[in-house]
């Protein structure tokens, strides 16, 4: 498998046709911030935004949308935090509602997730001063508090976590980190379904075998393409992928967003393509 920086020098049209790609899709909030932008304080799009990354799981980007449209419904701004909190029948119900079954691997789990939440934020009381008092790193290591949002690297809702909330906008909220450090380590880079599907079928491992790598091999390999591709912000390209090929309403949510696929930057580099 070629290098990320030698595979967009051989396939530099393909390079430039991914950048506008990127440019379009960097703007599109997704499911988690749809929602977390709704909130009128900071605290709020803050807490949404953990709640949304921790069940943002076996869902598609449109299923994840409607429950947490109905959960924000139900227990709207600071109601995910303060006392007292709801009832796990409620917020039951609100999954129910959303996916029209109980058929969710989380289902079990998602009473305790929304609490530990509320008690996250109940226990950093000011998000916004956790997190620019706090490294990426240190960020990392608290994120795990959450039920659901790992206990043991890498922890990709974590990653996930702190890139929407910091990451730089549009694509991420770009809350302040760091403690006013000029240098720290960022977490890697969400590897997101969307991002696989790139990367296996039109990116660096199209050759076939990505399927085979292990675990920090995608990773790395994910964190390489979106520096090599866009360095001066390589999380607008994580984000923009997570949308291609990616179930919507009625087909992939990059086909609905463009109104079809002649309009799509990858419209000649891509086999799913189709003439509107």
């Amino acid at each position: 498998m070629v290098s990320s920086k030698r595979f967009l020098q051989d396939e530099s049209a393909l390079g430039a046709a991914l950048r506008l790609f990127v440019n379009r899709f960097e703007n599109l909030d997704d499911p988690v911030l749809q929602v977390a932008a709704k909130a009128k304080t900071d605290n709020g799009k803050i807490a949404w935004t953990l709640l949304g990354t921790a069940l943002f799981q076996d869902r598609d980007c449109g299923e994840i949308s409607k429950l947490l449209a109905a959960l924000y419904k139900k227990f709207p701004e600071e109601k995910l935090w303060t006392l007292p909190v709801p009832k796990g029948g409620e917020i039951e119900e609100c999954v129910e509602g959303a996916f029209g079954n109980r058929d969710w691997s989380l289902f079990q789990s998602v009473a305790g997730i929304f609490w530990s939440v509320g008690f996250f934020a109940r226990r950093h009381g000011d998000l916004k001063a956790w997190l620019a008092q706090s490294t990426p790193e240190e960020l990392w290591r608290d994120l795990g508090e959450i039920y659901f949002m790992g206990k043991h690297s890498p922890r990709p809702k974590a990653c996930a976590a702190i890139y929407r909330l910091c990451g730089q906008k549009p694509a991420g909220l770009g809350f302040p980190v760091g403690r006013g450090l000029k240098r720290f380590r960022w977490p890697d880079l969400p590897l997101t379904m969307g991002a696989r599907r790139f990367l296996s079928i039109l990116g660096p491992a199209r050759e076939g075998g990505f399927a085979d790598l292990e675990p920090d091999r995608k990773q790395k390999l994910m964190n390489e393409f979106c520096v090599a591709l866009v360095p001066e912000n390589p999380y607008a390209v994580a984000h923009s992928l997570q949308f291609y090929l990616e179930q919507g309403e009625e087909t992939f949510l990059c086909r609905e967003c463009q109104a079809g696929c002649t309009n799509c930057a990858l419209y000649e580099f891509c086999d799913y393509g189709v003439r509107s």
